[in-house]
Protein backbone atom coordinates (compact mmCIF):
# COMPACT_ATOMS: atom_id res chain seq x y z
CA UNK A 1 0.00 0.00 0.00
CA UNK A 2 1.55 3.44 -0.64
CA UNK A 3 0.31 5.93 2.59
CA UNK A 4 -0.52 8.98 0.74
CA UNK A 5 -0.95 9.77 -3.05
CA UNK A 6 -0.54 12.73 -5.34
CA UNK A 7 -3.91 11.56 -7.15
CA UNK A 8 -6.18 14.29 -6.34
CA UNK A 9 -9.28 11.82 -5.91
CA UNK A 10 -7.70 9.42 -3.70
CA UNK A 11 -6.36 9.39 0.28
CA UNK A 12 -4.32 6.23 -0.85
CA UNK A 13 -3.48 3.51 -3.10
CA UNK A 14 -3.01 -0.55 -3.09
CA UNK A 15 -2.16 -3.01 -5.83
CA UNK A 16 -2.93 -6.14 -5.13
CA UNK A 17 -2.36 -6.85 -8.92
CA UNK A 18 0.65 -4.91 -10.23
CA UNK A 19 0.45 -5.06 -14.53
CA UNK A 20 -2.12 -5.70 -17.26
CA UNK A 21 -2.89 -7.54 -20.09
CA UNK A 22 -3.07 -4.53 -22.38
CA UNK A 23 -5.23 -1.13 -23.04
CA UNK A 24 -5.78 1.47 -25.21
CA UNK A 25 -2.63 3.29 -23.33
CA UNK A 26 -0.91 0.28 -23.74
CA UNK A 27 0.42 -2.18 -26.21
CA UNK A 28 1.69 -2.73 -29.74
CA UNK A 29 0.59 0.22 -31.18
CA UNK A 30 0.99 2.85 -27.87
CA UNK A 31 3.30 2.99 -24.75
CA UNK A 32 1.96 5.88 -22.73
CA UNK A 33 0.28 4.49 -19.94
CA UNK A 34 1.76 5.96 -16.67
CA UNK A 35 2.14 3.07 -15.24
CA UNK A 36 3.31 0.60 -17.55
CA UNK A 37 6.10 3.25 -18.07
CA UNK A 38 7.00 3.48 -14.44
CA UNK A 39 7.54 -0.28 -15.27
CA UNK A 40 10.16 0.08 -17.92
CA UNK A 41 12.05 1.99 -15.02
CA UNK A 42 11.35 -0.47 -12.59
CA UNK A 43 10.38 -3.81 -13.63
CA UNK A 44 11.73 -6.47 -11.19
CA UNK A 45 11.75 -4.21 -8.46
CA UNK A 46 10.38 -5.45 -4.90
CA UNK A 47 7.12 -4.79 -5.44
CA UNK A 48 6.42 -4.64 -9.18
CA UNK A 49 6.27 -7.09 -11.94
CA UNK A 50 9.15 -8.54 -13.52
CA UNK A 51 6.83 -7.86 -17.22
CA UNK A 52 4.22 -5.10 -16.76
CA UNK A 53 2.56 -7.01 -19.56
CA UNK A 54 2.64 -10.46 -17.28
CA UNK A 55 0.02 -9.31 -14.36
CA UNK A 56 1.25 -10.61 -10.92
CA UNK A 57 -0.31 -11.18 -7.77
CA UNK A 58 0.66 -9.59 -4.25
CA UNK A 59 -2.08 -11.45 -1.37
CA UNK A 60 -2.17 -9.44 1.61
CA UNK A 61 -1.82 -5.67 0.00
CA UNK A 62 -5.42 -5.01 0.92
CA UNK A 63 -5.49 -6.16 4.38
CA UNK A 64 -2.67 -4.29 5.22
CA UNK A 65 -4.41 -1.37 3.94
CA UNK A 66 -7.92 -1.98 5.71
CA UNK A 67 -5.70 -1.45 8.51
CA UNK A 68 -4.78 2.02 7.97
CA UNK A 69 -6.41 4.46 10.59
CA UNK A 70 -10.12 5.47 9.54
CA UNK A 71 -10.36 9.32 8.08
CA UNK A 72 -14.23 9.71 8.60
CA UNK A 73 -14.86 13.44 9.91
CA UNK A 74 -11.53 14.47 9.30
CA UNK A 75 -9.78 17.49 7.82
CA UNK A 76 -7.33 16.82 4.58
CA UNK A 77 -5.30 19.26 4.69
CA UNK A 78 -3.34 19.28 1.04
CA UNK A 79 -7.29 18.04 -0.43
CA UNK A 80 -9.67 19.74 1.32
CA UNK A 81 -12.10 18.47 -1.32
CA UNK A 82 -12.09 15.29 0.37
CA UNK A 83 -12.67 16.29 4.18
CA UNK A 84 -14.63 14.84 6.28
CA UNK A 85 -15.14 11.55 3.99
CA UNK A 86 -14.15 8.06 4.69
CA UNK A 87 -10.55 7.22 3.91
CA UNK A 88 -10.84 6.55 -0.18
CA UNK A 89 -8.33 4.12 -1.16
CA UNK A 90 -7.78 3.55 -4.93
CA UNK A 91 -7.63 -0.15 -6.27
CA UNK A 92 -5.24 -0.85 -9.02
CA UNK A 93 -3.83 2.22 -10.07
CA UNK A 94 -0.44 0.31 -11.25
CA UNK A 95 -2.75 -2.50 -13.05
CA UNK A 96 -5.40 -3.74 -13.67
CA UNK A 97 -6.76 -6.61 -11.34
CA UNK A 98 -9.26 -7.45 -13.38
CA UNK A 99 -6.48 -8.83 -16.11
CA UNK A 100 -8.12 -12.27 -17.95
CA UNK A 101 -5.45 -14.34 -15.79
CA UNK A 102 -6.10 -13.04 -12.50
CA UNK A 103 -8.34 -15.69 -10.73
CA UNK A 104 -11.39 -14.82 -9.67
CA UNK A 105 -10.90 -16.72 -6.14
CA UNK A 106 -7.62 -14.32 -5.88
CA UNK A 107 -9.97 -11.47 -6.20
CA UNK A 108 -12.79 -13.27 -3.77
CA UNK A 109 -10.05 -13.69 -0.42
CA UNK A 110 -8.10 -10.47 -1.68
CA UNK A 111 -10.82 -7.56 -3.07
CA UNK A 112 -13.63 -8.67 -1.43
CA UNK A 113 -13.05 -10.62 2.03
CA UNK A 114 -10.83 -7.22 2.76
CA UNK A 115 -12.89 -4.63 1.94
CA UNK A 116 -15.98 -6.00 4.00
CA UNK A 117 -13.72 -6.85 7.34
CA UNK A 118 -14.55 -4.92 10.23
CA UNK A 119 -11.48 -2.97 9.31
CA UNK A 120 -11.96 -2.71 5.57
CA UNK A 121 -15.61 -1.46 6.43
CA UNK A 122 -14.04 1.67 7.56
CA UNK A 123 -13.02 2.96 4.52
CA UNK A 124 -14.11 3.29 0.73
CA UNK A 125 -12.52 1.73 -1.70
CA UNK A 126 -12.32 2.83 -5.76
CA UNK A 127 -11.73 -0.14 -7.93
CA UNK A 128 -11.11 0.51 -11.41
CA UNK A 129 -11.14 -1.20 -14.40
CA UNK A 130 -10.73 -0.97 -18.32
CA UNK A 131 -12.97 -4.55 -18.21
CA UNK A 132 -15.97 -3.74 -16.95
CA UNK A 133 -17.09 -7.04 -18.54
CA UNK A 134 -14.85 -8.94 -16.65
CA UNK A 135 -15.65 -7.24 -13.28
CA UNK A 136 -19.92 -7.63 -14.27
CA UNK A 137 -18.84 -11.46 -14.78
CA UNK A 138 -16.78 -11.63 -11.74
CA UNK A 139 -20.11 -9.71 -9.38
CA UNK A 140 -22.01 -12.11 -10.85
CA UNK A 141 -20.14 -15.03 -9.97
CA UNK A 142 -19.09 -13.79 -6.43
CA UNK A 143 -22.93 -13.63 -5.68
CA UNK A 144 -24.07 -17.09 -7.16
CA UNK A 145 -21.39 -17.85 -4.09
CA UNK A 146 -23.26 -16.09 -1.58
CA UNK A 147 -21.65 -12.62 -1.30
CA UNK A 148 -23.70 -9.28 -1.24
CA UNK A 149 -21.46 -6.29 -3.20
CA UNK A 150 -19.93 -4.69 -0.56
CA UNK A 151 -21.71 -1.11 -0.60
CA UNK A 152 -18.06 0.25 0.61
CA UNK A 153 -16.58 -1.08 -2.99
CA UNK A 154 -17.10 1.67 -5.41
CA UNK A 155 -16.62 0.12 -8.89
CA UNK A 156 -15.04 2.38 -11.85
CA UNK A 157 -14.40 1.97 -15.16
CA UNK A 158 -11.95 4.22 -17.63
CA UNK A 159 -13.22 6.05 -20.83
CA UNK A 160 -10.76 8.09 -22.94
CA UNK A 161 -12.38 8.36 -26.50
CA UNK A 162 -15.58 6.80 -28.22
CA UNK A 163 -13.67 3.93 -29.18
CA UNK A 164 -14.11 2.43 -25.74
CA UNK A 165 -17.53 4.33 -24.64
CA UNK A 166 -19.77 1.29 -24.06
CA UNK A 167 -17.59 0.37 -20.88
CA UNK A 168 -19.89 2.71 -19.00
CA UNK A 169 -22.70 0.80 -20.06
CA UNK A 170 -21.04 -2.58 -18.96
CA UNK A 171 -20.57 -1.11 -15.70
CA UNK A 172 -24.30 -0.87 -14.79
CA UNK A 173 -23.92 -4.40 -14.43
CA UNK A 174 -21.95 -4.62 -11.56
CA UNK A 175 -23.24 -5.36 -7.98
CA UNK A 176 -26.52 -4.41 -7.17
CA UNK A 177 -28.31 -1.81 -6.26
CA UNK A 178 -26.38 -0.18 -3.82
CA UNK A 179 -23.11 -0.18 -5.49
CA UNK A 180 -21.56 3.44 -6.18
CA UNK A 181 -20.22 3.73 -9.88
CA UNK A 182 -18.06 6.30 -11.38
CA UNK A 183 -16.39 6.36 -14.58
CA UNK A 184 -13.17 8.13 -15.06
CA UNK A 185 -12.56 9.99 -18.30
CA UNK A 186 -8.98 10.45 -18.50
CA UNK A 187 -6.86 11.19 -20.21
CA UNK A 188 -10.36 12.45 -22.48
CA UNK A 189 -8.36 12.72 -26.42
CA UNK A 190 -11.19 13.93 -27.75
CA UNK A 191 -15.23 14.75 -26.90
CA UNK A 192 -17.34 11.91 -26.31
CA UNK A 193 -21.04 11.81 -25.24
CA UNK A 194 -21.45 12.76 -21.69
CA UNK A 195 -25.21 12.65 -21.36
CA UNK A 196 -25.07 9.03 -22.54
CA UNK A 197 -22.71 8.03 -21.02
CA UNK A 198 -23.08 9.09 -17.14
CA UNK A 199 -26.71 7.25 -17.30
CA UNK A 200 -26.91 4.86 -13.89
CA UNK A 201 -22.95 6.13 -12.25
CA UNK A 202 -22.86 8.43 -9.73
CA UNK A 203 -19.44 10.09 -9.85
CA UNK A 204 -17.52 11.56 -13.59
CA UNK A 205 -13.63 11.96 -13.29
CA UNK A 206 -12.52 13.85 -16.22
CA UNK A 207 -8.43 14.93 -16.28
CA UNK A 208 -6.49 16.00 -20.12
CA UNK A 209 -3.21 13.60 -20.69
CA UNK A 210 0.35 14.29 -18.88
CA UNK A 211 3.65 13.57 -21.28
CA UNK A 212 5.71 15.23 -23.62
CA UNK A 213 3.55 14.28 -25.96
CA UNK A 214 0.33 14.82 -24.58
CA UNK A 215 -2.91 15.42 -27.01
CA UNK A 216 -5.18 18.13 -26.57
CA UNK A 217 -7.81 18.67 -23.97
CA UNK A 218 -10.14 21.15 -24.74
CA UNK A 219 -11.98 22.47 -22.40
CA UNK A 220 -15.12 22.80 -23.70
CA UNK A 221 -15.17 19.19 -22.79
CA UNK A 222 -15.58 19.97 -19.19
CA UNK A 223 -18.33 21.78 -19.56
CA UNK A 224 -19.63 19.20 -21.46
CA UNK A 225 -19.43 17.05 -18.59
CA UNK A 226 -20.61 19.63 -16.27
CA UNK A 227 -24.13 20.53 -18.16
CA UNK A 228 -24.24 16.26 -18.34
CA UNK A 229 -23.83 15.56 -14.98
CA UNK A 230 -25.94 18.50 -13.62
CA UNK A 231 -28.53 17.34 -15.68
CA UNK A 232 -28.54 13.59 -14.38
CA UNK A 233 -27.93 14.21 -10.78
CA UNK A 234 -23.84 12.93 -11.08
CA UNK A 235 -20.79 14.41 -8.77
CA UNK A 236 -18.29 15.84 -11.10
CA UNK A 237 -14.31 15.81 -10.02
CA UNK A 238 -12.28 17.63 -12.53
CA UNK A 239 -8.75 15.97 -11.68
CA UNK A 240 -6.42 17.71 -14.13
CA UNK A 241 -6.30 19.42 -17.39
CA UNK A 242 -3.13 17.61 -18.53
CA UNK A 243 0.26 19.10 -20.51
CA UNK A 244 -1.64 20.28 -23.58
CA UNK A 245 -4.71 22.33 -22.80
CA UNK A 246 -6.94 24.30 -24.57
CA UNK A 247 -9.05 26.91 -23.43
CA UNK A 248 -11.33 29.84 -24.94
CA UNK A 249 -9.79 28.78 -28.17
CA UNK A 250 -5.95 29.46 -27.14
CA UNK A 251 -3.26 27.26 -25.24
CA UNK A 252 -3.48 27.60 -21.39
CA UNK A 253 0.24 27.49 -19.76
CA UNK A 254 0.21 26.05 -16.76
CA UNK A 255 3.05 25.70 -14.59
CA UNK A 256 2.08 22.25 -13.30
CA UNK A 257 3.32 19.64 -15.71
CA UNK A 258 0.13 17.68 -15.31
CA UNK A 259 -2.36 20.72 -15.25
CA UNK A 260 -3.68 19.40 -11.83
CA UNK A 261 -3.25 23.07 -9.44
CA UNK A 262 -5.89 24.35 -9.59
CA UNK A 263 -5.00 27.07 -8.48
CA UNK A 264 -4.04 28.08 -11.85
CA UNK A 265 -7.66 27.37 -13.26
CA UNK A 266 -10.29 29.66 -14.70
CA UNK A 267 -12.82 29.30 -11.46
CA UNK A 268 -15.57 28.01 -13.66
CA UNK A 269 -13.31 24.93 -14.23
CA UNK A 270 -12.99 24.40 -10.48
CA UNK A 271 -15.02 21.09 -9.45
CA UNK A 272 -13.85 18.51 -6.98
CA UNK A 273 -17.30 16.60 -5.94
CA UNK A 274 -17.54 13.30 -4.34
CA UNK A 275 -20.57 11.39 -4.79
CA UNK A 276 -23.87 10.62 -2.60
CA UNK A 277 -23.85 6.76 -2.03
CA UNK A 278 -26.46 5.01 -2.82
CA UNK A 279 -29.11 3.50 -0.39
CA UNK A 280 -31.30 0.20 -1.00
CA UNK A 281 -33.27 0.84 -4.10
CA UNK A 282 -32.20 3.55 -5.94
CA UNK A 283 -30.16 2.84 -9.74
Amino acid sequence: MSRGTLIQWADDTVNPVVGCDGCELWGLTSRICYAGKLHEIREGRPGYARDFGKPELFAGRMRAAARAPALQGLRRTAKPWLDGAPRLVFASDLGDALSSDVPFEFLETEILGQVSSEEGSRHRWLWLTKQPARMKKFSEWAMRRGWTWPSNLWVGTSVTAAANASRAAQLRGVGDDRTTRFVSFEPLVEPVAFTELVVGIDWAIIGGESGKEARRFDTTWVFDAVAACRSSNVALFVKQLGRNVVHAGAQLRLRDVHGGDWEEWPADLRIRELPRERAAGQM
